[in-house]
């Protein structure tokens, strides 16, 4: 598994991505919260671009299906809303063959705005479906492919106190029974495509990134 951060050529875009590769009955997740930095943290810009922040990718295989998660601008209180850009690219990578440098398949997904808090999502090059749009916090689907985009508790499981203790002292201070995200939200959107739509002939990846048009904001 990788983390990567990188700035395209002429500063047009700004990536960030995460990548899990899935063994059968297997999951592996990644976080990505914050990172870059000096792009997305609080403490290091006054304007922190927090839609093209990753949190998490996590994906599994189940009942016949592919299921991904994106989670992003997160983690935000409780009653802040969801962080929805139309000039913030989200593409979901699938590699199908077992080489993960090789990508067969690419979800790319977008928000747009048709009035004050009307937002839609909209996905397209997903396997089976094409293309799958509509209105956020809606199951959108078609031939067996689902795409829903919103507000979410914050999936990811973490002690930050202790993962801190741990570093200033050295000793091993995480716990079970502590979650930093507990009661915080991530804005995310939700695939699930049939597997036997990927055609996979070998291990699946899969990996994610951002891209900002315009370049830095």
């Amino acid at each position: 598994m990788k983390k990567q951060a990188l700035l395209l050529a002429g500063g047009l875009c700004v990536a960030a991505a995460a990548a899990v590769a899935l063994l059968p009955g297997q999951s592996l997740r990644t976080a990505d919260h914050l990172d870059p930095p000096g792009r997305t943290s609080p403490d290091a810009d006054s304007t922190p671009d927090r839609a093209a922040d990753i949190a998490d990718i996590l994906a599994w295989a189940e009942g016949g299906n592919l299921n991904v998660i994106v989670t992003f601008a997160g983690p935000a209180d409780p009653d802040a809303p969801a962080t929805y850009d139309r000039d913030v690219l989200y593409k979901v990578n699938i590699s199908t063959d077992g080489n993960p440098l090789n990508t067969e398949n690419v979800v790319r997904v977008r928000f747009g705005q048709d009035g004050p808090n009307e937002f839609g999502v909209q996905a397209t090059g997903v396997p089976g479906a094409n293309t799958l749009s509509g209105p956020v916090n809606t199951d959108l689907t078609r031939n067996g492919a689902t795409l829903r985009a919103g507000l979410f508790d914050d999936p990811f499981f973490f002690d930050l106190q202790g993962f801190m203790e741990t570093l200033q002292t050295g000793d091993l201070s995480i716990r079970n029974d502590r979650d930093f995200f507990a009661g915080q939200n991530d804005t995310a959107f939700v695939l699930q495509i049939p597997l036997d739509t990927l055609n996979a002939t070998g291990k699946i990846t899969v990996w994610s990134e951002t891209l900002r048009f315009g370049g830095n904001i």
